[in-house]
């Protein structure tokens, strides 16, 4: 019989901020980002014992993605988030009471998305707060009992039961299934390219990209890392996404294994996005490229994707839901209108990823539904290592990685810090170019640390952050 997992009560919840200016522009669906805060999150628990232990995660305040509201600025979105996170702040603080890690969780998840609507926030951004708390609780449990992520994902150290919201996992054995998890020691990355990315290296050398000694465009970063996995975004224009797209195929069709397209909510409805499969799915010069493509991603926009029957499209693609994957229940409302993936993010939070992967091993054969880790410019350090852990832990082969494209690396942290992130996962991190910045060899991410040391992310006592050099008004 398993361990009972261990109860807590949550003593204080801190929060802190990093401006986080990108070297080059993202640009998704109608968005360009250029610069956005990174939000860190510092936890204290106390166990039934009076033993304290503390845990942290970080986060992008990501703008035009959690509310694609055109009426919002930037900085409205990042209030919402900031909002999400006081008001799950509140929540988890508001009585002493001890719960195991997943308890905390599942007390205040229905009464935190009610709360988030009556504020007129929706599920996606309301979901933020609970997933940078839980993240930041279980950190601290982990460095508590000297754990890894995989190891206490597989212990079940949080005691996660999935069938008190979600009934269609009732009577699903999550022990055994988090048990038999073999966490992967490398995964490929899975290289995001923006619609104002640049693709040959002529092209970023006319559009004046820096000369940081970085890779400006698609040609240089497979020179420079090896790329074999491949995300392309779609502008929701047929003719003008064809054509970038191929573009793009007389680039990688030699080296690429995987591609994924992103439709980023551009498309208005079933028909229009079918319009577009039928044109790519014919056009000759993207007959290598669509042979590789693994799924597309949310084409149809949030308002009404799942409200349309999208089978006959998905009998030709596999289709992936993202954003409109906003409740615990919507991928199970997906399923039914011919979705198969779900994506893995963690500003969605990392229990919503373990049940939606028990449902894809609940699921027969024939359903063929499967995850995907998916990226939101996840930051080197605290962030990007949590979510590594998590896609590890999952078995995922490849996960979307764009952060360090976008990003300098750490030139934004202390020195000090990013020294100790290298010296912890030297595997995972290199010094180049004036700072420390994730490594990629071969297209590929090593994970072998991350593995061996304690903490949600191998964070290791204090995760080495220096809270003193962020903000903290709030």
């Amino acid at each position: 019989m398993p361990t009972p997992a261990p109860r807590f009560a949550v003593e204080a919840i801190r929060f802190f901020e990093r401006e986080v200016v990108l070297r080059l522009p993202f640009r998704f669906g109608a968005a360009t980002v250029t610069a956005c805060p990174q939000v860190y999150v510092h936890a204290r628990i106390r166990l039934e014992d009076g033993s304290i232990g503390e845990g942290c995660a970080a986060e992008m305040m990501i703008p035009k993605w959690f509310d694609k509201n055109p009426k919002l600025s930037n900085e409205d979105n990042f209030n919402q988030l900031r909002r999400a996170l006081h008001q799950a702040r509140a929540a988890y603080t508001s009585s002493s009471d001890m719960h195991t890690a997943w308890g905390h969780f599942a007390a205040h998840y229905t009464p935190l998305m009610d709360a988030g609507q009556r504020a007129g926030l929706n599920p996606l951004v309301s979901s933020y707060g609970p997933a940078l708390l839980d993240r930041a609780l279980l950190d601290a449990l982990c460095l508590l009992y000297d754990r890894s992520f995989a190891d206490a994902m597989s212990a079940n150290l949080g005691g996660i039961a999935p069938a008190e919201l979600a009934p269609d996992l009732q009577g699903f054995d999550f022990d055994a299934f988090a048990a038999t998890r073999q966490p992967r020691q490398r995964i490929a990355a899975r290289h995001t390219v923006g619609l104002a990315d640049a693709i040959e290296e002529a092209e970023a050398a006319a559009g004046g990209a820096p000369r940081d000694g970085l890779p400006a465009s698609l040609e240089a970063a497979i020179a420079q890392y090896g790329h074999r996995h491949f995300k392309l975004k779609l502008c929701g224009d047929t003719a003008a996404d064809l054509q970038r797209l191929s573009r793009i195929a007389r680039l990688i069709d030699p080296i690429a294994e995987l591609v994924t397209l992103d439709g980023n909510e551009q498309y208005e409805d079933a028909a229009a996005f079918e319009q577009f499969l039928e044109a790519f799915l014919a056009e000759p010069a993207l007959r290598q490229l669509a042979a590789k493509c693994a799924f597309i991603e949310q084409p149809i926009q949030r308002a009404t994707a799942l409200h349309q029957d999208l089978s006959g499209a998905a009998a030709r693609m596999p289709l992936l839901v993202d954003e409109s994957d906003s409740r615990i229940e919507s991928f199970l409302e997906a399923q039914a209108l011919g979705y198969r993936g779900v994506s893995s993010k963690s500003c969605k939070g990392f229990y919503k990823s373990a049940i939606n992967a028990a449902r894809c091993a609940q699921g027969s054969e024939q359903a063929r539904l499967f995850l995907s880790g998916e990226d939101l410019t996840m930051q080197a350090g605290v962030g990007l290592q949590q979510d590594l852990a998590l896609v590890s832990w999952l078995g995922l082969s490849h996960v979307e990685r764009n952060g360090h494209h976008y990003v300098n690396g750490m030139a934004a942290l202390p020195e000090e810090e990013q020294k100790n992130f290298l010296r912890v996962h030297p595997d995972l991190y290199q010094h180049s170019a004036g700072a420390v910045r994730l490594r990629i060899e071969g297209g590929q991410l090593e994970l072998g640390s991350l593995m061996a040391e304690p903490g949600f992310g191998g964070t290791g006592k204090g995760g080495g952050i220096h809270w003193d050099a962020m903000r903290t008004d709030w």
